[in-house]
C-alpha cells in the first residue's frame, strides 16, 4: 500500500471547488482595517480575530519596526538556547502583572502554547477533563499527554460532575476548557466549574484565546468577567487576537510555570517569537491598559450588532462576546451561504464539521472595535436578506 494513497483518494476539496463554493485560503489583497480587498473588491471584514483593532494602530506598527531595526528579523534559536532576549523577559513580566499571576511564559504560537503546557501538566496517573467543543489545539494536547482524557458534553455541568465522580479519587485532575468558545462565541460556565473544583480538588486550565482583551472590566478575560481570577490555576492566551501579534502565553504560579518552561518541547525545541511580534504585543498590552476606550468601543459594537441581529429575527443571545454564530444546516449549505454573503460584500468564516456537530454548520461573524455603523449596517443588511432567502428568519 502506497502511503500517499489517501492523498490521491481525497477529492472533497476538488468537488467543492468544482461547484464554486470553496471558502478556504481566500487571498486578501489589501487590509484597510474594518474592510479588506478580495478579488479586487472592497468588502467588510467580519471574520477577523483582531477584536480591539490594534493590528494597524500606528504605535503598534512603529514598535514592531523599531524592534526589528534593533534586534533583527529573527532570534534564530529557541528560548531554551539563544532565543531569549530582554524584550521576551520584559513582556512576560508585564503579562504576569496584567493577569495578576506570579509568572507568565511566552510561546511562539497560541496552538503550541496549549500543546506544550497541557501535555506536560497532566501525566500518567492523572485525568484530563475536556469539554467536547474545546479548540482542536486542546484536543491535540490531550493526545500528547500520557494522562487519561475524559470528555464531557459541551457546557453540561451535570455531565462534568458525572465524569468526575467516575474518575479515580486518587488521580490528579486537570480540567481544560475554552473561556470563550471560538466557534459559537459562548462562555464556559466558570462559576459552576469553580464549585466542582472545590468539591473534587481538581486544577483548572482556561484557554482564553478569545477572552483576554475582550472580557472582564480590564480585559483580563473570562475569569475576570465572572470575578473568579483566583479560581483559575493556569490561564492561556494568544497574541493573534487582541494583542495584534503572533504567539501565546500561559500564566500561573511560579513553580507551575517553571515546570512548563523546563519540560515543554514546544518551547525548548521551537524558535522563539520574533522581535517584531514581541514588541507589537508589548505595545498592544500598554494600549489595553492605558486606553480603555478600545475595549469600550468593542463593547458598544457588540451591543449594537447583537441588537441588530435580534431585530431582524436571528436568535442571537445577549452575550458580550464579539462572535456571532448563525446556523445554516449541512456543510454545503454553509458554503453557499458564505459565498452569498461575500457576493453581498461581507466576509465571514464558514463553520463546518467537525468544528460543530453534524447538521449545525453555518457561518461565524466576528466584530472589532473599529467597525463603523456603516460597516455594521452592511453586515446586517446582507444577513437579513440571506436569512429570509434561506428560511432562517421570517
Amino acid at each position: 500500500m502506497d502511503v500517499f494513497a489517501k492523498c490521491y483518494e481525497f477529492k472533497r476539496d476538488l468537488e467543492v471547488q468544482a461547484v464554486g463554493l470553496y471558502p478556504f485560503f481566500k487571498t486578501i489583497e489589501g487590509n484597510h482595517g474594518s474592510r479588506v480587498v478580495i478579488d479586487g473588491r472592497e468588502v467588510v471584514m467580519a471574520g477577523s480575530n483582531n477584536y480591539l483593532g490594534l493590528t494597524r494602530h500606528p504605535k503598534v506598527v512603529e514598535a514592531a519596526i523599531d524592534a526589528t531595526r534593533k534586534y533583527g528579523t529573527s532570534c534564530s534559536g529557541s528560548r531554551y538556547a539563544n532565543g531569549t532576549y530582554i524584550i521576551h523577559v520584559e513582556l512576560e513580566q508585564k503579562l504576569a502583572d496584567f493577569m495578576k499571576k506570579e509568572k507568565a511564559l511566552c510561546f511562539t504560537t497560541g496552538y503550541t502554547t496549549n500543546m506544550g503546557a497541557i501535555s506536560v501538566l497532566a501525566g500518567r496517573r492523572d485525568v484530563i477533563l475536556s469539554d467536547r467543543e474545546n479548540h482542536s489545539c486542546i484536543m491535540d494536547a490531550t493526545q500528547l499527554s500520557f494522562a487519561e482524557t475524559k470528555k464531557y458534553k459541551h457546557d453540561d455541568m451535570e455531565d462534568l460532575e458525572r465524569v468526575l465522580e467516575a474518575s479515580p479519587a486518587e488521580a490528579g485532575k486537570l480540567l481544560v476548557t475554552d473561556g470563550v468558545f471560538s466557534m459559537k462565541g459562548t462562555l464556559a460556565k466558570l462559576p459552576e466549574i469553580a464549585r466542582l473544583k472545590k468539591k473534587f480538588g481538581m486544577r483548572v486550565f482556561v484557554d482564553d484565546a478569545h477572552g483576554i482583551g475582550v472580557m472582564g472590566k480590564n480585559g483580563r478575560g473570562t475569569a475576570e468577567h465572572f470575578g473568579l481570577d483566583n479560581e483559575v490555576d493556569v490561564v492561556m492566551g494568544t497574541f493573534s487576537k487582541s494583542f495584534a501579534g503572533l504567539g501565546g502565553f500561559v500564566a500561573g504560579e511560579e513553580r507551575v510555570i517553571s515546570y512548563i518552561k523546563h519540560h515543554a518541547r514546544q518551547l525548548i525545541f521551537a524558535a522563539s517569537m520574533t522581535p517584531a511580534s514581541v514588541a507589537a504585543v508589548s505595545k498592544s498590552l500598554d494600549l489595553i491598559r492605558a486606553e480603555p476606550e478600545h475595549l469600550g468601543n468593542l463593547r458598544r459594537v457588540v451591543k449594537l450588532v447583537r441588537g441588530e441581529f435580534q431585530r431582524v429575527g436571528f436568535p442571537v443571545p445577549d452575550d458580550e462576546t464579539p462572535i456571532i454564530y448563525v446556523k445554516v444546516g449541512e456543510d454545503i449549505q454553509a458554503f453557499q451561504f458564505w459565498k452569498d454573503l461575500l457576493e453581498l460584500g461581507v466576509y465571514t468564516n464558514p463553520v463546518i464539521t467537525p468544528g460543530v456537530p453534524q447538521g449545525q454548520s453555518g457561518v461565524r461573524a466576528s466584530f472589532m472595535a473599529i467597525h463603523t455603523e456603516s460597516d455594521i449596517a452592511r453586515v446586517i443588511e446582507a444577513f437579513e436578506k440571506l436569512g429570509r432567502k434561506y428560511g432562517l428568519i421570517k
